[in-house]
């Protein structure tokens, strides 16, 4: 029986893309303030190369050993804006500097935590962060940013929002791949391990490892195996694929803590696709019947994969955490752009399935002429999915200089192309200059 399990995870490793897409080192940073900038960042730089000295190493052992990829190898920290306060700086760019060259030198893929908190307001040293942020994501090379602008218990800060519309505007203008590495989010959850809107939360434990797992093409491959079965079956043998690669990464997390002498936190169980043939969350939803993404249908199957997902999830490891679901960003993912290329897939739609997947707006390419205050209202839509739903969503959304609805762009790696997006063209510039907060809604009210 042993031996039939590692004929079949090796099998789903070789053909079906299974992977562990990261295994994260979340260290907090709350010993580093100091009103002295300087100091602040020596203690940073410090403590990431200090604690994180092996986990490539490690990581790279794991591989080797056990067979298993291990995609990316990553750090999260403290929100900066948290630790920042203390010094009179004026921006924080030296505090990015200072993580981008620790990032270098322990060899990770990213280090995320260049963020700031400000679902009910702004705090001492929030704004100073944010408006930071075009510089930051251009002159650095491995820093994540993200941003936490509302919550089910505090509401929608409005003024953020607008804030944030105009970086991202800002951003676009000096580089098209500066917004890749930003995430505006509503319920940021404190353990997520996947970039680039990681951060290491202040209720966390001082250094902890998290461990990000994917295998859209394991369960594309099991559902071909129940074609024309009930739904109710289809939704079983999802669950059962999810438990099996979860199982994996509790595998691959313990080992890792084990050996860099941390706790191990949590296993997030999201399938992450990539540009790989035959990795696309949204052919496994044209598996379950879909001809294609986006038509009638699209936002039931998806619900039926993210719950199956997370209960096969919950069954094999006690430990689930993170955003734990299906991710469905448009340029990882080749089923994704066929469905945008061949019109059956339109940011409304994308808005939709948010509702029942996790994060939200990923990677969506949009016409570099569109207005900050569009950018704006895009997110204050998926903050109110989000808020209502009691749920974390996100906006990555990439205004494209130069370019226009029908063009495409290249990222390149693990973010593939993207096809540039029509936006609606009406405004909602006066609803964004309001400003303010939106209210916590009613079910908020739970003590």
């Amino acid at each position: 029986m042993e031996t039939e399990k590692i004929k079949e995870t090796i099998h789903m490793i070789s053909d079906e893309n299974l992977d562990v897409r990261t295994i994260t080192m979340g260290i907090s940073l709350l010993d580093c303030i100091d009103s002295d900038s300087t100091v602040a960042c020596e203690k940073i730089y410090q403590k990431i190369t200090t604690k994180a000295k092996h986990l490539v190493e490690v990581g790279r052992q794991i591989e080797v050993e056990y067979g298993i990829p291990i995609i990316n190898k990553r750090i999260s920290v403290t929100p900066i804006a948290i630790i920042a306060a203390a010094s009179s700086d004026k921006d924080y760019f030296k505090y990015a500097k200072t993580l981008d060259k620790a990032a270098k030198n322990l060899g990770v893929n990213f280090i995320g935590g260049f963020s700031a908190l400000v679902q009910k307001g702004y705090q001492t040293g929030d704004l100073k962060l944010i408006r930071s942020l075009p510089r930051v994501l251009a002159e650095t090379d491995l820093v994540c940013a993200s941003v936490n602008i509302g919550s089910t218990r505090s509401g929608i800060n409005m003024d953020a929002v607008a804030e944030m519309g105009k970086i991202i505007k800002q951003a676009s203008e000096r580089s098209f791949m500066t917004n890749t590495k930003m995430v505006v989010f509503c319920n940021a959850v404190e353990d997520n391990p996947f970039m680039a809107g990681a951060f290491h939360g202040v209720g966390e434990r001082d250094t902890v490892i998290n461990v990000g797992v994917s295998g859209p093409g394991v369960v594309k491959h099991a559902l071909e195996e129940v074609k024309g079965e009930p739904i109710d079956v289809v939704a079983e043998t999802i669950k059962k694929t999810a438990f099996k690669v979860t199982r994996m990464g509790q595998l691959v997390g313990t080992i890792a803590a084990e050996r860099l002498g941390v706790p191990f936190g949590i296993v997030d169980l999201s399938l992450a696709p990539t540009p790989a043939v035959g990795d696309s969350v949204a052919q496994i939803l044209e598996e379950i019947g879909l001809e294609q993404v986006g038509t009638h249908g699209t936002t039931a199957a998806l619900a039926l994969l993210n719950d199956a997902v997370k209960k096969g999830g919950i069954m094999a490891c006690s430990q689930v955490g993170g955003l734990s679901g299906a991710f469905i960003p448009v340029s990882e993912d080749a089923g994704m752009i066929a469905g945008v290329n061949s019109g059956s897939l339109n940011i409304e739609k994308l808005e939709a399935m948010t509702a029942v997947c996790s994060v939200g707006l990923d990677m969506i390419a949009v016409p570099g002429k569109t207005p900050a205050e569009t950018i704006a209202a895009m997110i204050a839509d998926e903050a109110a999915i989000g808020m209502i739903n009691n749920k974390t969503t996100a906006v990555r959304v990439l205004p494209i200089q130069g370019k226009d609805v029908g063009d495409t762009v290249e990222f390149g790696g693990l973010l593939g192309h993207a096809p540039v997006m029509a936006v609606n063209a009406a405004s909602s510039a006066a609803m964004i200059q309001r400003g303010g907060l939106i209210p916590a809604p009613i079910h908020s009210f739970k003590n």
